[in-house]
């Protein structure tokens, strides 16, 4: 399986919605290089410690991008693809490796297959691209026909990935999308909802192109096991503990972020060793700083995001703490930003310094990136645990209250040694007989006290 991700720290931007875009489509306009914008991101993302870039949706849509009419064009509302082909030579300049959104379960009503099926009904050649797809009724959008969605839009018209001509397609868009643009991988939209044999035929194809070919797949129910495989998928979102990070804050219960840490990676874990892609919000759910009781609450929660096993990632603005909801749409989670002034107008200007802070940390541990992980000690406002490779211990401390707490803690996984606390190397701890006191952890703050191996 490719390795490269485990490295990394990805920064996630939605194009559509961070460069200002119309949200409709007229499918006449003349392209606007509209993507040109994120180059100063891409400092931004360097600086914050990511290597790694999920870019959303970039190819030819009706509105949103998830609703695709052309895989082999960016969306005019963007650019060209020689537009994007710079971009992704201006972050492979800064060491930032691309993944893109690949939208591959569905369609929009003006992919130009299904506008073909619009158009000229039995005798079109590609009916059999569209599952479910049927004349012995009329689809609520009034067609002559009905077919399956995704999730009950009509708008997203299901393909049927099996068809070997649809597979064709997709696949040549894949070639494309890695001879043009030099990509590093997909995150493949509902992928729940592909078929388990075209998942395989992908991985297959996308390690024809390059074997560090990365796929991560969108999971939001299920058990992981089903899609992270040698033969499927790399990595899938973190959901369960994307739920757990912000309401074991708001409720002030890290035995809910504990147990779910525990049941993934611990010592008996499901998903031990597993790359799972870790996220404190995204383009489809409220923005973090927007679900917590105190903007304080941050602080640790990205600190567990950094220490916990996994590879982390970063919506865009969220590293300013930004606000947004759903309010019937999407739109408020995807906003414009300048990034010459959101940085001075945001309300927790100082949480990007933080994050960097992890980031490098992260960076400079081989336990905090591929270690493995148990538990310390957990209270209402106090998880503490461990991350170990070889001689490399580190124990992770994280005070979600509003005044320091000083721990006396048992830990015989860690050895008898001095550990450094990689936030503030001037706090040193003696661990002897696996015991060990931890003085004051910050309000809202932590300790990610780090014993080196030997030299």
């Amino acid at each position: 399986m490719s390795d490269w991700a485990r490295q990394s720290f990805f920064y996630h931007i939605y194009p559509l919605g961070l460069c200002g875009a119309p949200q409709q489509n007229d499918f006449h306009s003349p392209p606007v290089a509209r993507l040109d914008s994120l180059v100063p991101w891409l400092d931004h993302a360097r600086d914050l410690g990511a290597n790694a870039l999920y870019l959303g949706p970039v190819f030819e849509s009706t509105a949103h991008g998830y609703d695709t009419a052309d895989y082999f064009t960016v969306d005019r509302r963007l650019g060209t693809n020689e537009t994007l082909a710079r971009l992704c030579d201006e972050a492979r300049a800064r060491g930032i490796r691309i993944v893109l959104d690949a939208v591959f379960n569905h369609v929009g009503r003006d992919f130009w297959a299904f506008r073909d099926v619009r158009e000229k009904g039995k005798d079109s050649p590609y009916c059999s691209w569209f599952q479910g797809l049927s004349f012995a009724k009329k689809s609520p959008l009034g067609d002559a026909f009905t077919y399956d969605t995704w999730n009950g839009h009509y708008s997203l018209v299901k393909l049927d990935v099996r068809a070997p001509a649809v597979q064709a397609h997709l696949f040549a868009a894949v070639t494309r999308w890695s001879r043009d643009f030099g990509i590093d991988g997909l995150r493949l939209d509902a992928a729940d909802c592909l078929d388990l044999e075209f998942l395989r035929a992908l991985r297959t194809h996308g390690k024809s192109l390059n074997q560090d070919f990365w796929l991560l797949g969108e999971i939001v129910h299920g058990d992981y096991r089903r899609w992270i495989a040698p033969d499927l998928l790399d990595s899938v979102t973190n959901y369960e503990c994307y739920k757990g990070l912000y309401s074991s804050h708001l409720d002030a219960n890290y035995f809910e972020i504990a147990y779910s840490l525990n049941r993934q990676f611990g010592p008996t874990g499901i998903y031990k060793g597993f790359p799972l892609y870790n996220f404190a919000d995204n383009h489809d759910v409220d923005r973090v700083a927007s679900s917590l009781s105190t903007p304080a609450q941050l602080a640790p929660l990205y600190t567990i995001l950094f220490t916990m096993p996994g590879v982390p990632s970063v919506y865009y603005g969220s590293e300013w703490g930004i606000q947004g909801r759903k309010d019937g749409t999407d739109r408020q989670l995807r906003p414009s930003l300048d990034i010459a002034l959101v940085p001075r107008d945001s309300p927790e200007r100082g949480l990007a310094a933080t994050i960097a802070v992890l980031a490098r940390a992260r960076a400079a541990s081989l336990a905090l990136r591929t270690g493995d992980y148990s538990q310390v000690h957990v209270a209402d406002r106090q998880l503490v645990f461990a991350r170990s490779l070889s001689e490399e211990q580190v124990i992770v401390a994280v005070n979600a209250d509003s005044h320091p707490m000083s721990l006396d803690l048992t830990a015989p996984q860690i050895a008898d040694g001095r550990l450094v606390d990689m936030l503030d190397p001037s706090v040193c701890v003696d661990a002897s007989g696996g015991r060990l006191r931890l003085p004051g952890i910050p309000a809202y703050g932590a300790r990610i006290l780090r014993r080196a191996p030997m030299a």
